[in-house]
């Protein structure tokens, strides 16, 4: 609202003589979306949201190669009171612990897609210094190699190698549609203004034309030719004329500052817009349309991972339920010793294996409800899949009719004008000799 009311002020008080006198830029309509594609604010925004689907679409790529972990504790001192329990008699005591502990480990890590499960190569290094004994022991493990593997669990990693590629292909094809809604937005603030200035130029030469109409029917109502109706009748035109040309000013003075600020750019900056001079003669195939928009839209690739999600929740809830087994393995050699050199020699074999599972005994049809619900739901969105590939190609088929119907209707309004026009001049002739009547001039100028 304050906006509004600034616009109004700042119309106000500009003089209707200098309208169009100042100089200023001109700008073309390829120009404006050459402007708005490289700065404006949704252009940015657009390439911030499709940069960020970039990275995870990386990240995703990263996690399906090795990677090298390092960790380690340093400096663990711990001084205090602990619970030891005599290993031949069972009996509690406690005792005076003063230690420092560091480790250290090394790791390449794998994750597996095709089974969902993991492997690792690893070596680590402890040590332990028990200062109330003065002795420190070494603990290593120079090499071990572990696995874990779900056997019945969902395997997320397998599901998203299928569906952030697609995630990925639909933020590069929503980003090219959005660059093609801002030409499109361009171009309709583009023209909202030229149709705002033409506005204003036909009020402002109304006016004039509707003044010299006065003058003339002033002196033929001084003759006794025009009614005192008649001429209070162009006198109301001439007060409307002169309000609709300040309404027109301030119409143009919005759609300059929705188009500077679409554009992104300072609205200090004062443009002369640049009007088409043709229109371009373009007549398009539904099948050629319908082809290109199947490849270049997002369209089927966003209807594929819809129903790739759907069949995600399905296998997600089947995975889910009933028993749940994993199999967890580590082999290697491990050595401890008080002395560095020695616990890299005489390595003791290292094996650890086993197997962990969980099972409900009874869940009162809650797994068994979850898969007929995903089920349920896979069914509904194949459904909405297949209408919406239906109305997807009757939109493209009305939206070809409608592009194809805009250069006749540019040539009929363009030949509606000069007629209008013409007839328009014809009626002020004859007005001025006194053969129609104001109503017949309103109508005429009106309709121009």
């Amino acid at each position: 609202m304050r906006i509004y009311f600034i616009l109004i002020f700042s119309v106000l008080i500009t003089p209707f003589e200098g309208y169009g006198q100042s100089s200023r830029r001109t700008l073309s309509l390829e120009n404006a979306i050459d402007i708005a594609l490289a700065n404006s604010p949704r252009a940015k925004m657009s390439e911030f949201n499709f940069m960020s689907q970039y990275w995870t679409y990386r990240s995703h790529k990263a996690e399906l190669l090795p990677s090298i972990n390092l960790n380690g504790d340093i400096g663990n001192y711990n001084r205090s009171i602990v619970e030891v329990r005599d290993p031949e008699t069972g009996e509690i005591n406690y005792v005076s612990n003063n230690t420092l502990s560091n480790n250290l480990s090394l790791s390449i890590d794998q994750e597996i897609a095709l089974t969902g499960g993991s492997i690792s190569l690893n070596t680590s290094l402890a040590r332990l210094d028990q200062f109330e004994y003065s002795d420190k022991t070494y603990n290593s493990n120079p090499i071990s190699i572990s696995y874990s593997q779900p056997l019945r669990s969902f395997n997320n990693l397998k599901w998203q190698k299928k569906t952030v590629p697609l995630q990925y292909e639909i933020a590069k094809k929503r980003y090219l549609e959005t660059m093609g809604d801002i030409t499109m937005m361009t171009t309709n603030y583009f023209f909202s203004v030229l149709h705002t200035q033409t506005t204003l130029q036909n009020c402002i030469d109304n006016y004039a034309d509707t003044k010299q109409m006065y003058e003339v029917a002033k002196m033929r109502f001084d003759i006794g030719t025009v009614s005192k109706s008649e001429l209070l009748q162009l006198e109301l035109s001439l007060l409307n004329s002169d309000i609709t040309i300040s309404d027109s000013r301030i119409d143009l003075k919005v759609a300059e500052f929705n188009l500077k600020f679409f554009l992104g750019v300072p609205n200090s900056d004062d443009f002369e817009l640049v009007p088409p001079i043709t229109t371009p003669k373009i007549n398009l195939k539904y099948d050629f349309v319908l082809e290109r928009a199947l490849v270049n839209s997002s369209h089927e690739v966003a209807q594929k991972l819809k129903g790739l999600n759907a069949d995600i929740n399905v296998a997600k809830a089947k995975a889910n339920r009933g028993i749940q087994v994993e199999l967890n393995a580590n082999i290697g050699f491990s050595q401890t010793d008080d002395n560095l050199r020695s616990v890299y020699q005489n390595m003791k074999d290292r094996e650890v294996i086993g197997l962990r599972l969980s099972m409900p005994i009874y869940d009162w049809g809650m797994s068994k409800g979850r898969v007929k619900m995903a089920q349920s739901e896979l069914g509904l969105i194949e459904t909405e899949i297949e209408q919406a590939e239906i109305q997807f190609r009757q939109d493209i088929m009305i939206k070809v009719l409608e592009f194809n119907n805009q250069t006749k209707q540019c040539e009929v309004a363009e030949k509606a004008k000069e007629i209008a026009m013409e007839r328009y001049e014809i009626t002020k002739l004859r007005f001025q000799n006194g053969v129609v009547t104001v109503t017949d001039l309103n109508i005429a100028q009106s309709e121009m």
